[in-house]
């Protein structure tokens, strides 16, 4: 198929261990010029706006977009977002309707998209977004295709806190000021504030030490701070009770109920069931969502108990085609309304 071997050479770009292409690296600048040359061969009008996304337009483009983005984690999966963008392509040329877009910097807080839609020129009248689902709900029920009921809001930030260097050696315990332990503790409030939020997560992923040796009690720590939530309220209590200020936030946005409607009625006559999930995950779709754009999600079966981020990332080949399929089928539907 060759939406699958658009993948593998997507996945090439960047090389070392799983996918490399980091937003505003060489590897991402590839990997729009080689999209850009698939909507190309598809025939599309190929366009970069201002914010470096790349679209491609079919003759009856119809204001309605089909895509997802480009760049990747550091040794990220061949499916998070490219299988959007390649499956993007596919479905314009099939369909003969629509365009294909690519966002940048989607890793990294949407970034493209977000440009976008502060900018409120060119927007699409819909958009319609495949992604692999990134967990195991729809491998747990059985199921390989799933609609997106809401996307989760997110807030991003960070902590610092500051202490007093010393000796590791020399220092009593009882005269010490160490930032890495009042780190520590709030790591734990932040753990436990996820708790009280129903849906809600919160991750600690990054953490930096100064001085940064292994004999210096440290002086400063600054930690990262993620936390998700399905529904804005509990978001808002999420933050609150942590006492940060984001320097990213998102709201929770909900997708549209008519695009949902219409991937259903594509799906059913498959036999399939039709599954409704939420996604834990940020994605383009839900910036567009929250800017007023009608807006839906297809999620693909996420295989190896859902991992996603890493190179053990995976969805079967078949369950890949059959998305590009319903992927097609709605947008041929939503372009003729």
């Amino acid at each position: 198929m060759r939406a699958l071997e658009r993948l593998e050479q997507l996945y090439a770009i960047g090389g070392g261990l799983g996918a490399n292409r980091p937003h505003g690296s060489s590897a991402e600048d590839e990997a729009h010029e080689l999209a850009a040359g698939w909507m190309r061969e598809a025939g599309l009008a190929v366009e970069v706006d201002a914010h470096a996304n790349l679209l491609g337009r079919s003759a009856r483009s119809d204001d309605v977009w089909v895509g997802s983005h480009l760049d990747s984690v550091p040794r990220g999966g061949r499916y998070d977002g490219a299988l959007g963008v390649v499956a993007g392509i596919e479905a314009v040329e099939r369909a003969g309707a629509g365009s294909a877009v690519a966002f940048r910097g989607e890793e990294v807080g949407c970034i493209g998209s977000r440009a976008l839609c502060a900018a409120g020129l060119g927007l699409p009248r819909a958009f319609l977004e495949l992604h692999v689902e990134q967990g195991p709900v729809l491998a747990d029920a059985g199921v390989p295709l799933g609609v997106v009921t809401s996307i989760v809001g997110y807030a991003r930030g960070e902590l610092v806190f500051e202490g007093r260097a010393g000796h590791a050696g020399t220092t009593p315990m009882d005269a010490r000021d160490d930032a890495l332990v009042s780190a520590a503790e709030r790591i734990l409030e932040i753990r436990d504030a996820a708790w009280e939020v129903e849906g809600a997560v919160a991750t600690v992923g990054e953490l930096e030490l100064e001085p940064g040796a292994s004999n210096v009690i440290p002086s400063r720590a600054r930690i990262s701070v993620d936390v998700r939530a399905p529904e804005a309220g509990g978001l808002a209590r999420l933050v609150a009770g942590i006492g940060f200020e984001p320097a990213q936030f998102t709201q929770p946005a909900s997708m549209d109920a008519g695009l949902r409607d219409v991937l259903r009625d594509v799906i059913a006559p498959r036999g399939l069931p039709v599954l409704d999930l939420p996604s834990g995950a940020g994605h383009d779709a839900g910036i567009l969502a929250a800017s007023g754009i009608p807006s839906a999600m297809l999620f693909v079966r996420s295989l190896n108990g859902g991992v996603s981020h890493s190179p053990d990332e995976l969805s079967s080949d078949e369950d890949v085609a059959l998305a590009v399929e319903v992927l097609t089928a709605a947008l041929a539907r939503i372009a003729a309304s």
